[in-house]
Parts: C-alpha cells; structure tokens; sequence
C-alpha cells in the first residue's frame, strides 16, 4: 500500500501544471483579496482598529479551506486515469485487492490536500508578516495542523465519493475548474456570508467546507477579536456573524459545536463512501 501511495503523490507532483490548476480556487481567492477585496472590505469595517490582522487571518482561514478541497479533488483525477487505462484492473490483482486499492487512493489524496494546505500557509502568512506586520502566535500551529488534517481528510472522502461517478478524466477536468471557480463563493472569501441573502447563506451553510474555514478563522482570530472589541460583545458577535467567523443558526455556533459538525458529516461521508465501495466491488465481480 505504502508503494502506491508513494506512486499516487509522485504521479501527482510530477504533473507541475495539474498542481498549479489544482490551486487555482485558492490562488484566486489570495489575489482577488490582494488586488481589491481587501481594500473594499477593510473600508467597510474601516471603525475596527487592527484590520489587517483580522481580515488578513480571515483570508488565510477560508483559502485553506479552499485548498483543502481544490487539491483533493484534482489528486483524484489519477484514480480516473488509471480506470481509463485499465491500470486499476492490474492492481486489484496484486496483494492490495479492491478494498487496499482504494484505501490507498484515498490516503495519498489526503496526504497531497494537507501538505498542499501547510504549502499556501506558509506561503500567505509569510506574505502577510512581511507585507502587514502581522503577528501570528505560533503557540495556534498543533490545531491549526489538526484542522488542515481533518480538512484533508473530509475533502479527501467527499471527493472520493463525487468521482466513483465519473470515468472520464476530460469529465473531471471540467468540473475541477468548476469546483475551483465555486469555492471561493461557497467558503465565503470572495462575498462574506453575511451580506448575501438568505438562500444563498443557507447554500454556503450546507457546505461542509464552510464550517472548516469557520474552524480555522475562529482558531486564528480569537485572541486578535477579543482584544480589538474589548469590552463590546455585541459588536464582536455582530462581526463573526457577518464575516461568517461563526456560523449562526439559532445562535452563533462555538468552536466546540462546529467541530462537532464537521466530525459527524465526516463520519457520515465515510460511511456511505464504505457503502458506494461495496456497491462498487460486488457489481464490478458480477459484471
């Protein structure tokens, strides 16, 4: 398993403009925010002292997001190259079978999502220290790797889910650029979820996506939201729902409660991928 796995993020990296492309959801969401969204939304909180920490660690929290789910999905595409080229029928005949094959898939795929991941991090909050003078408390870094793990591992099972549909590796390329194009809306890093009307939230909400850059903002900011609304818990409250910091449903969910939402559709996903891959198996014997 180890060896093709090995065989899986090699192919992966080797493919210099497949992992350009695969970044691109990302890469749009940094330089949209560099060239004008910065300045547009930082003038609508222009009353918040210390911006630039809070919307440069915000960008950061959703892109990661993004990243997670972009790159998943693009490390997938050799599954569908190896079905078209009948490689995958080979492999089933080595030591690995069905089951092995497809646990190895699915763990390179989360590999190449968390190191892709620890990549723009160290990419946009390099550029952030250097250019803003951000401060970034690294004491943050053992969660915030803990949430690029569980980011790489939920993309990594709902992509995996989402390609088993699809044989052709042109078919995934289109969608990739699709999915590339949507995240940023859906994570909420090119319009804050909080100035889109209510269906759209309610779209961006059944997201998991959302909640894992939710994850990540609340980690990142919570020291820097506490200092900047002293003393002004209405404001701060006001702050997250509209920058979509914290998700509102009834109320403002904590970090505890979105991480437990994020855990049970993990859970889930991983269950119906085990389901689709039995589904997939016994009708692959009978065919």
């Amino acid at each position: 398993m180890m060896m093709l796995m090995k065989r899986n993020i090699l192919l992966y990296f080797r493919n210099r403009s497949g992992v350009i492309l695969s970044l691109l959801g990302a890469m749009i969401s940094f330089i949209l925010y560099l060239v004008f969204l910065k300045v547009n939304i930082k003038d609508s909180w222009s009353q918040v002292p210390h911006s630039n920490q809070l919307l440069d660690s915000w960008l950061i929290g959703g892109t990661l997001a993004i990243t997670g789910l972009t790159t998943t999905f693009s490390s997938f595409s050799q599954l569908a190259k190896d079905r078209e080229s009948k490689v995958t029928q080979d492999l089933i005949l080595t030591d690995l079978g069905r089951w092995g094959l497809s646990i190895s898939y699915l763990l390179s795929t989360t590999f190449i999502g968390f190191l892709m991941q620890i990549i723009m991090f160290a990419v946009m909050e390099g550029y952030f220290i250097w250019e803003d003078q951000i401060i970034f408390d690294w004491t943050l870094l053992p969660q915030i790797l803990l949430i690029m793990v569980l980011n790489a591992l939920l993309c990594s099972i709902f992509n995996g889910i989402l390609v088993n549909h699809f044989k052709s590796v042109d078919t995934l390329g289109k969608l990739a650029t699709i999915i590339g194009a949507a995240s940023g809306f859906l994570v909420g890093t090119y319009i804050p979820i909080g100035v889109l009307p209510s269906f759209a939230q309610m779209i961006m909400k059944c997201t998991p996506s959302t909640y894992v850059a939710s994850l990540f903002r609340q980690v990142m900011m919570k020291d820097n939201l506490a200092t900047t609304f002293h003393h002004n818990t209405a404001a701060q409250d006001y702050f997250k729902k509209m920058m979509g910091i914290q998700l509102k449903w009834d109320s403002l969910l904590t970090i505890k409660e979105t991480c437990y939402i994020v855990v049970i559709v993990l859970v889930a996903l991983l269950f119906i991928w085990i389901i689709q891959q039995i589904a997939t198996n016994r009708w692959t014997k009978t065919a």
